[in-house]
Order: structure tokens, then C-alpha cells, then sequence
């Protein structure tokens, strides 16, 4: 186990420093049998060099007093695909890394023999087939329901699904805080940090009950509510769109009216619809008066899945820092297989075609719809699809149940992606410098895709109403107009040009909250003020005053002396 441990880790050399540092590291085939002395003394050398391996890891970290133990509370599907990577980063650099996994979920594989990090498996009450069903039934809502409902209509359909979204959060987070065994266990352990997701709640709460501090790491909350008005982020709305608004920072009149009323009703939702059933856990759990947003604004460290080739310049604070692409990578060599169609594409390239690991099926008609559209173009078509074969599928395109996506895009015969805008695979587009054609569905999605439509990067279509020949032209348009890759290639240089890796930065904080027990000295002083304090509507209030007391006594005094005087004429008259 350990051999396959630190095979695992070997594997992540290749983009670290230590590569420099080690040279190269033979690797010897356990089941092979030693014949000679020669091989002997060849295997003694290799474990002499994985011995100083193990050391040097170790050792380094030892030696600076920076080694630690980190708790991890994550959040499933491709959230999970970005924190690993910053948790084997950390593993390699001599941290141990437990991760709090329900046992059931989608991604996180607790039995996997290769797994660097320690998993604790809460129990909880439903199955994996459970979870499927209702995601299923939230994609089917999404893509197929809401746009014939109205407003009204598809608010009640999506308060439904986060009632029993929220349900399953309750139920991983009773698994832990209600078992006083498990936290008496992970206090003993002495950790750290921890590491949350606040798309999932709960890894604030036992970071309290554990007393050490917490870091988030994610995207964004809908209508930014989190990060405003738990993390004190500020966001006028006067330039900073709200997300999934489908807004730009260049709003007119009418935009800037429908995204101060799109925050209002984001922090009325939350605050009264939502968070409130949760404040009266948290409290209960803490065994204290306290709300979810005020747990959620203790974070050392707020780790934004974003990067400003991405956003719109926005005010920040410094416990807020970028790390969006932390995943991306130099494309590495295809399959012999997959290669040689690549290359049978000729002049014309090739199309890279992914809606996620979420969606693997369509309705017959939009997959025929599809499927008919990528028969007409010049290009070779990979696409990424578990779903019933279309029966317009042509030549020019094949069909796998998985692709090695960032591959593909960092392949120079690559003229463009299809994608439903996750963050991962955009920030791989962006990375390699490849246009897109933006089919968003749910969730950031269609703000990913607004973001790079405004960037002058993509071509938005609507799943629903999108025809094969929209899907042609949008295509047509993004290989064969010279200003969507040279776009690309402007935001990929952006990218490229930082003073240090996303992945690094990510690690350095995380790090430095457990060097310095925290990051206190980042934290704003608007986490203590009351909403009108911030807003300063109480000085404004106490001016108003004055203004009024003074326009008071200087009507009276008027008022005074003009009877005075009046009075003064009348009696001389009077004389």
C-alpha cells in the first residue's frame, strides 16, 4: 500500500519543484524477481532513492515546522475534481489529509487503493441511487421544464429541489455533529485547518465545534450572497453584476435597475427562505445564539475559482484571493487510437464536444438535432457522450464514454470547444487559448458562458431552442472569425502571465492559515458592523438631523426676528 501511495505521488512530481530537486527517480516492478547481483544492486539504489523521497518530503516539512494535519469537507461531482488536486499538493508537500466523505455520493471514492489522503465515511441515510434520482430529476427541471414555466412557476418547482437538497445536507451534517464519538475522535487529532465548501454546508460548523480554523474554496453563491453578505465582499450594484443575472459590468438604465432588484431578492431568499431554518440548527448544534452567515463569515481564507481573464474588475478584499485554472495543465500525448483520428482531420482540425460528467444523456430529438449539425462540418468531431447513439451521427464524428478533455484542447490541430460552461473546462479553453460554442444549462454555467461571450471568447446558444443550423454557424463563426481566437489567445496569455500558479497561491494560504493559526489580520472590521453601520445610514441619519434641528432654529430665529421687527414698526406707527 505504501509503494502504490507513493507511486501516486510520483505522479505529481512531474509539476513540481522537487523534480529539480530529486532528478529523475526509477521506479522498480515489485513482481518482477531479482536475478543477479546487478539487479539487486539496482533494486537497493531504488529504495535508497524513494527512502530519501520520503525523507525529503517529510523532512522538509518537519523541519520548518510548517507540517500539518488538515480536515477537508467537500463538495461532490466536479467540485471535488479541483479540491483534490490542491489536497494531493498538499500531500505531497507532507500534510496529512483526512477527508469527511458521506458514503454515498457520486465522485469521491473512499476504497480506492491509490488514494493519498485518509477518508472518515460518515453512515448516512440514503443511497447513491437516491442521490441520482433527484439530481436526475433537477437536470430534467433545468433543461427541460423551466423554460415552459412561468416566473412564478419555476421558483416553486426550484424551492422544492433545494428543500430536498437541503435535506441531504442535513442528514451529512448530523452524521457528524449528533455523533459524539466522531468529534471527540477528530478533536483529538489535532487538525489545523480545514478545508469547506460552502456550496455545502456543515464544514464551518465543525471547524467550530473543533475550535481550528476554516478556508473556503468555490466558485460563487447564487446571487453572490455568500461572499456579500457573509464574507463582507463589496459589490455595488451600479457595476457589479450579480451572478447567474446574465449581466456585464457595462449596464444600462434598465440593467442596473434589474440587478439591484436581483440582489435584493438573492438576500431576501437567502436570508428569510433559507439560511433561517439553518441559524436554528447552527445555534442548537453550538449550543448559543448564532446564524449560518456569521459562522460563514469566521473564514480565514476565501479561495475564488476565478482569475481576472475571467471576471470583471470589481472591488476585493484580502482574504479573498483568485486561483481559478488551478487544475489546467500542459496537454500531454493522446491515445494511439484517438490520436490517429486527430490526425486524419487534416487543415481542418478538430471540434472538442463536452457537456460535463453530469449530463451523459439527451432526449432522442436534441441528440439527433446534434448529431445532424456535426455531420455537416469539415471538422473531425470527438465528443463525450454515455447516451443512445443518434441515429445522425456521421462520419466525421466519434462517440466516447470518456475524453481526456484538457488534452484535446491543448492539441494544436484543436479549432474550438462545445461546452455547458463548467468552470473546469472553460478555465482548460482559456488555458490553451480555444474559443467556444456555450450550451449552459444550470447552476454558474450560464454566467461562465456570459462572462466569455463578453470576452469576446464564445457563442451562447439556448439548448432548448437551438437548431442544427445555429449550432453550424455558431461553430462557423468562432473557427472561421479570427477575433474569437485571437481573443483566446489574449485571455491565455493573461492567464499565463501570473507571479505564481494558481495551485500554489491555493496551497501557499492554505499553508499560512496554518503557519499563523489563521489570517486575522486580512479579516475586514465590516464583519462587526450592523447592516446600517455599514451603510453608514446612521451617520447619514444623525446628519439629517442636524441639517433638520438647524433649518428648524433658523426658521424660528427668522421667525423671531420678523415679529420683532414688526413689532418694532407697529409701535413706532403707533407713536
Amino acid at each position: 500500500m505504501a509503494v502504490l501511495h507513493w507511486n501516486h505521488l510520483l505522479s505529481r512530481l512531474e509539476q513540481s519543484a522537487l523534480r529539480a530537486e530529486l532528478g529523475s527517480v526509477p521506479t522498480l516492478d515489485f513482481g518482477t524477481e531479482l536475478r543477479s547481483g546487478e539487479s539487486c544492486g539496482r533494486g537497493a539504489m531504488v529504495w535508497k532513492k524513494w527512502l530519501f523521497l520520503g525523507l525529503w518530503i517529510h523532512g522538509s516539512c518537519w523541519g520548518s515546522g510548517s507540517c500539518g494535519k488538515v480536515l477537508v469537507w467537500p463538495t461532490d461531482g466536479s467540485h471535488w475534481l479541483s479540491i483534490k488536486l490542491v489536497l494531493e499538493e498538499l500531500v505531497l508537500r507532507g500534510h496529512d489529509v483526512t477527508v469527511l466523505v458521506p458514503s454515498a455520493n457520486f465522485l469521491m471514492d473512499y476504497n480506492d487503493p491509490f488514494s493519498p489522503f485518509d477518508f472518515e465515511v460518515l453512515p448516512v441515510p440514503f443511497t447513491k441511487e437516491t442521490l441520482e434520482a433527484v439530481f436526475e430529476d433537477f437536470l430534467k427541471l433545468c433543461l427541460y421544464e423551466l423554460p415552459h414555466l412561468s416566473y412564478w412557476e419555476g421558483l416553486v418547482k426550484t424551492k422544492e429541489f433545494m428543500e430536498a437538497f437541503t435535506k441531504i445536507s442535513r442528514q451529512i451534517c448530523d452524521s457528524v455533529v449528533l455523533d459524539s464519538w466522531l468529534v471527540a475522535k477528530l478533536r483529538d487529532v489535532g487538525f489545523d485547518v480545514l478545508i469547506s465548501d460552502p456550496l455545502s454546508l456543515g464544514g464551518e460548523l465543525v471547524a467550530e465545534l473543533l475550535g481550528i480554523p476554516f478556508v473556503y474554496t468555490f466558485r460563487f453563491s447564487e446571487g453572490n450572497t455568500v461572499e456579500r453578505l457573509c464574507g463582507g465582499l463589496p459589490a455595488p450594484p451600479s457595476y457589479v453584476p450579480t451572478s447567474t443575472g446574465g449581466l456585464t459590468d457595462r449596464m444600462s438604465f434598465t440593467e442596473r435597475m434589474t440587478n439591484l432588484l436581483l440582489y435584493i431578492f438573492h438576500d431576501v431568499f437567502f436570508l428569510y427562505f433559507w439560511a433561517d431554518e439553518w441559524n436554528q440548527y447552527y445555534s442548537n448544534v453550538l449550543g448559543k445564539p448564532t446564524t449560518l452567515c456569521e459562522t460563514m463569515g469566521k473564514a480565514e481564507m476565501w479561495l475564488i475559482r476565478t482569475y481576472w481573464d475571467f471576471e470583471f474588475p470589481r472591488p476585493f478584499l484580502p482574504n479573498f484571493e483568485f486561483v481559478g485554472g488551478l487544475h489546467c495543465q500542459p496537454a500531454k500525448p493522446l491515445p494511439e487510437e484517438m490520436e490517429a483520428f486527430v490526425q486524419s482531420s487534416g487543415e481542418h482540425g478538430i471540434v472538442v464536444f463536452s457537456l460535463g460528467s453530469l449530463i451523459y444523456n439527451l432526449t432522442e430529438e436534441r441528440s439527433n438535432m446534434i448529431a445532424l449539425a456535426l455531420s455537416q462540418i469539415p471538422q473531425k468531431v470527438l465528443w463525450r457522450y454515455k447516451g443512445k447513439t443518434p441515429e445522425t451521427l456521421g462520419p466525421n464524428t466519434k462517440i466516447y464514454d470518456w475524453i481526456p478533455q484538457n488534452d484535446l484542447l491543448g492539441h494544436p490541430k484543436t479549432k474550438a470547444f462545445i461546452t455547458h460552461g463548467g468552470t473546469n473546462g472553460i478555465y482548460e479553453a482559456i488555458y490553451h487559448g480555444i474559443p467556444m460554442v456555450g450550451i449552459p444549462m444550470f447552476a454558474d454555467q450560464p454566467d461562465n458562458i456570459v462572462h466569455m461571450k463578453a470576452k469576446g471568447m464564445a457563442v451562447e446558444l439556448d439548448f432548448n431552442t437551438m437548431q442544427a443550423q445555429d449550432l453550424i454557424d455558431a461553430l462557423n463563426s468562432v473557427i472561421n472569425n479570427s477575433s474569437y481566437k485571437e481573443n483566446a489567445m489574449r485571455l491565455s496569455q493573461i492567464h499565463h502571465d501570473q507571479p505564481m500558479k494558481p495551485l500554489d497561491r491555493a496551497v501557499f494560504w492554505i499553508e499560512f492559515v496554518m503557519r499563523h493559526k489563521g489570517a486575522k489580520h486580512l479579516r475586514p472590521a465590516a464583519h462587526e458592523l450592523t447592516w446600517y453601520q455599514y451603510h453608514c445610514l446612521d451617520v447619514l441619519m444623525f446628519l439629517l438631523a442636524c441639517a433638520a434641528a438647524a433649518v428648524f432654529i433658523s426658521v424660528k430665529c427668522c421667525m423671531f426676528c420678523c415679529k420683532k421687527c414688526g413689532w418694532v414698526v407697529k409701535k413706532k406707527k403707533t407713536e
